[in-house]
């Protein structure tokens, strides 16, 4: 186990900088073969360095293993409480199967948090970074407002054509019914709002959330670490799509990731602000390499 030579704390053994103190960690010839392909890609930025301690607790501050951790064992113990059947506290059997249910759920969402925190702590600590930079604030706010524009204009879409599919499903139902007309057409209006503030709210959230995001990019052979939102395609069915070089609407790097879940095929794109010292010619060929492109 290897330690840092600054603050003693303990290491990955692929680790290039300390995730307490920020220490860059001197590497073996061995490690330097790899060190080799990334060099030239992208300046060290020595702020980045003296900030790291405070940049890795910032990502990781976003962890929500506790969430899930708080969520299972609440209804952990309602389904405890079912088993023991006390009769000052009676549970109905559906409420237990549905505790029981949602417990087995957050121990996989856990899991999987859990995983895709360790995956981030990899960029993190340099083990598995090719290339980093920092946004500037005019870059950042050119960035939240494409994606403001982009998410109105793709949830508008959704909300028109699921809108379009339920008029269709409850008009037929109101045109069938004797009785409940009102009640029908009543349950229409509020699923349309209800679907109408999602639409048109969640777009805002994301635009204030990326505008006070930390300008961290972080790119590694399949993660990236984008302004506060982590992106992994090292699962199985998934991978790197298409990689290249963007001049609208600003200039940047477009990765396209596919993968796939219960609910078949997905693809996400990623528009990436990119700072003028970065080699975005040889990062792509690095990243095309990596993923077997």
């Amino acid at each position: 186990m290897k330690h840092c030579t600054n603050c003693g704390s303990k290491l990955k053994i692929n680790a290039k900088f300390c995730t307490n103190c920020g220490n860059k960690i001197q590497t073996s010839t061995k490690n330097n073969l790899q060190e080799k392909k990334q060099s030239n890609i992208a300046k060290e930025p020595k702020e980045f360095t003296n900030d790291f301690s405070k940049i890795n607790s910032e990502i990781s501050g976003k962890n929500n293993t506790n969430i899930v951790k708080y969520i299972t064992g609440f209804f952990l113990l309602i389904v405890i409480l079912a088993f023991m059947d006390l009769d000052m506290l009676p549970i109905h059997p559906a409420i237990a199967f549905i505790s029981f249910f949602i417990v087995l759920s957050t121990i996989i969402i856990g899991y999987m948090f859990k995983s895709r925190e360790e995956k981030k702590q990899t960029l993190i600590s340099g083990e598995n970074l090719i290339a980093e930079w920092t946004l500037t604030s005019e870059q950042k706010e050119n960035y939240a407002n494409y994606l403001f524009e982009h998410e109105k204009n793709k949830n508008r879409f959704i909300l028109y054509s699921i809108s379009a599919i339920a008029i269709v499903i409850f008009g037929i139902f109101i045109l069938v019914i004797d009785e409940g007309k009102l009640f029908m057409f009543l349950i229409l209006i509020g699923l349309v709002l209800f679907l109408a503030s999602f639409a048109y709210g969640m777009p805002f959230y994301y635009k204030k959330s990326n505008l006070k995001g930390d300008g961290k990019i972080l790119i590694g052979a399949k993660y990236a670490y984008i302004n506060g939102y982590f992106h992994n395609w090292d699962f199985p069915l998934s991978g790197l799509k298409k990689a290249k070089i963007i001049t609208d609407p600003f200039y940047g790097l477009n990765l396209v990731y596919y993968y796939t879940d219960r609910t078949l095929y997905h693809s996400e794109e990623l528009f990436i602000p990119t700072a003028e010292d970065i080699d975005l010619t040889k990062l792509i060929d690095t990243l095309k390499e990596l993923n077997g492109k």
